[in-house]
């Protein structure tokens, strides 16, 4: 089995900001990217999915309603329209003008020591799935992109594209047996809600049990303070979290 990228915790589950600073700036955009990359944040989480041209953009929603000036579904536009919304204004004055960002743009900007959680956001042909790993491999990140999504046919679909890529499955449903939902994709690492972890009779043998597999657990989205202290006392290996910066810092002070 390919191992997981992720690193093995200690007492210090590594940091990640869930669709950049996106209290601090407008989720899913390079200035909510930078925010986090400038205060150190280790890894980021982002969402990526097609345009109509086959493009890959990162945007969370199946539409552009809540996040754009704009109206529609976002696999509707070319990438070039999707380029000339606002993604910035409907958060604050001060971020008109942000964009939607393509993959490629992300990858370019990353830092050379960050990682990314790079979420595959709804369904993809195999047609798209190509596009958006040639874009990772066009950057010279693969080993710094960490492909999840909770759409397990794309992710089966990805271990096909590239035999041995490490893979996160996402999930907002707890599996009978994580460790054989895993292997059944080629995925290396587990990656449910926070609280659907804490909420297992025994959580410490849940992340013991995939941790003995050799996999990894990564949660989504923490956001308090006492949360990260239960997810780190039962060994989980990273939180996604909308408050990254002082999640870094709680990790500086274990």
């Amino acid at each position: 089995m390919t191992a997981s990228p992720l690193p093995r915790a200690t007492s210090r589950p590594a940091a990640a900001s869930h669709r950049g600073a996106s209290r601090a700036a407008p989720e899913n955009t390079m200035e909510a990217f930078r925010i986090a990359w400038d205060a150190g944040v280790p890894w980021t989480e982002t969402d990526t999915q097609p345009s109509v041209d086959d493009v890959p953009v990162l945007i969370h929603d199946d539409d552009v309603d809540r996040t754009t000036d704009g109206t529609g579904t976002v696999r509707d536009f070319r990438a070039l329209d999707l380029r000339a919304l606002d993604a910035g204004a409907w958060f604050g004055a001060d971020f008109a003008g942000a964009r939607i960002p393509e993959l490629q743009e992300f990858l370019q900007a990353m830092p050379a020591d960050h990682r990314v959680f790079l979420e595959i956001k709804g369904p993809h042909t195999p047609e798209q799935l190509v596009a958006t790993l040639d874009v990772v491999r066009a950057a010279g990140v693969d080993d710094r992109v960490f492909v999840q999504s909770f759409e397990r046919e794309a992710l089966a679909a990805v271990q096909q594209i590239q035999p041995g890529r490490p893979l996160g499955l996402l999930t907002a449903e707890w599996d009978e047996d994580p460790v054989a939902a895993c292997r059944a994709l080629g995925a290396v690492s587990y990656h449910p809600h926070h609280r659907l972890l804490l909420a297992r009779p025994d959580p410490s043998a849940e992340v013991a049990a995939l941790h003995a597999a050799g996999m990894t657990v990564a949660v989504w989205t923490a956001d308090e303070r006492s949360d990260w202290d239960a997810l780190a006392a039962i060994g989980v290996d990273a939180i996604m979290s909308n408050e990254p910066m002082a999640l870094l810092e709680w990790t500086r002070e274990r």
